[in-house]
């Protein structure tokens, strides 16, 4: 099979070129002039403008299908809404349970990790700030308990990539260390703790190096109490921390998104949080234990909270570009490269020859025409 367009990744734009794919890899990329063009061989039709598959790294569901579940069928049906929609590699996140509950669901993701329907797992929860636990039901949290990500790690066979946790808890520093040991990134996340406490997590001294959804489940950045944002923006400046934007036009203001990209444009990794509404109509759904209200898109539960995203990668690819003024190099990144090497996912998030062969055909308006996902056409 091959692609002709105009392939446009982090590492820049290739104004006509063409992709060659073998089954599940791509196996070369020319550009056409290079090509030698006989009256046998001619390239082949031009497509349009093709970038790398989406990779989204926090992502709890859609189309009415969630992750936080023990049905294979719902989360595979949830993953292939995402796929459909342009995001080729799903974290599958799971939020806040009882420990019986989150390692049932681990054990029901790992199979789906295992066939390549997910690219990992993502556990959020229950190692989170009371102060900060957004939509977590408050009743599960705890302290960061050694014995229990143990057994989750058990349970996920190897899948498991991230785990959020709040850096100010007791134990922290013994969870991350765990983590880090069996190659899951540790994300700081929901988290009340002072600038000094959160950067002291991040490298050059500590374990993390992934922020978890920056500014939403945070103690607010404020001029004499900066805070984990200012500590978050700090380490991706320096090049130690990927942070998580949430695209949907709901989390944070444009400005805000203007800020941290300006800040750090290759350390940002745009991200749904989405939920079991994403593409659905406003209703009610189910968020862990949570049920959550979504009304004109916003899903919220009970107390107000906001309670993950209801739009798709590419959405927020295009709020990016279009609201915040990203230059589309690095927007394209943000959804692409940097939440990959965040979660060591090296087959993933470019256009280059042994990678899978995982890409999008989106018009000028960077509209989505079809869905390449491990060599074959989903749409």
């Amino acid at each position: 099979m091959e692609l002709r367009g105009r392939l446009i990744t982090a590492a820049g734009v290739r104004d006509d070129a063409v992709i060659t794919v073998r089954g599940e890899r791509i196996t070369a990329i020319h550009e056409v002039p290079q090509r030698s063009a006989t009256p046998r061989e001619s390239p082949p039709a031009f497509l349009g403008t093709i970038v790398p598959g989406l990779v989204d790294i926090h992502n709890h569901g859609g189309f009415g299908h969630r992750f936080d579940t023990v049905d294979p069928a719902e989360a595979a049906a949830a993953a292939a809404f995402h796929h459909r929609a342009g995001s080729t590699s799903v974290l599958a996140s799971i939020v806040t349970a009882t420990p019986e509950n989150l390692i049932a669901q681990v054990t029901t993701l790992r199979g789906l990790v295992a066939d390549g329907t997910l690219a990992g797992i993502h556990i959020e929860g229950p190692f989170l700030s009371e102060t900060r636990c957004g939509a977590h039901d408050p009743a599960l949290l705890r302290h960061p308990d050694p014995r229990l990500i143990e057994r989750l790690l058990e349970a996920a066979a190897g899948t498991l990539r991230v785990m959020t946790l709040a850096p100010e808890l007791p134990g922290f520093a013994a969870a991350a260390k765990l983590l880090t040991e069996n190659g899951v990134t540790v994300a700081l996340g929901h988290s009340d703790a002072a600038f000094p406490d959160f950067r002291a997590a991040l490298p050059p001294e500590g374990p993390a190096t992934l922020v978890t959804h920056l500014a939403n489940g945070m103690r607010p950045l404020q001029h004499r109490d900066p805070g984990p944002i200012a500590a978050a923006l700090v380490a991706a400046a320096a090049h130690q921390a990927t942070l998580e934007l949430i695209g949907d036009g709901v989390h944070l203001d444009p400005g805000f998104a203007a800020l941290a990209f300006a800040t750090a444009p290759r350390r940002i990794a745009l991200i749904t949080d989405a939920m079991q509404a994403a593409g659905m109509p406003d209703g009610t759904y189910q968020l862990g234990p949570q049920t959550v209200h979504v009304t004109d898109g916003t899903a919220r539960v009970p107390n107000g909270s906001i309670a993950g995203g209801t739009a798709t990668l590419l959405q927020c690819l295009h709020w990016a570009v279009h609201h915040c003024t990203i230059p589309l190099i690095d927007a394209i990144a943000a959804a692409t490269a940097t939440p990959a090497a965040a979660t060591a996912l090296p087959e993933l998030g470019d256009l280059r020859p042994g990678m899978y062969a995982d890409a999008l055909i989106l018009d000028d308006n960077l509209r989505l025409l079809r869905v390449l996902r491990r060599g074959r056409w989903l749409s």
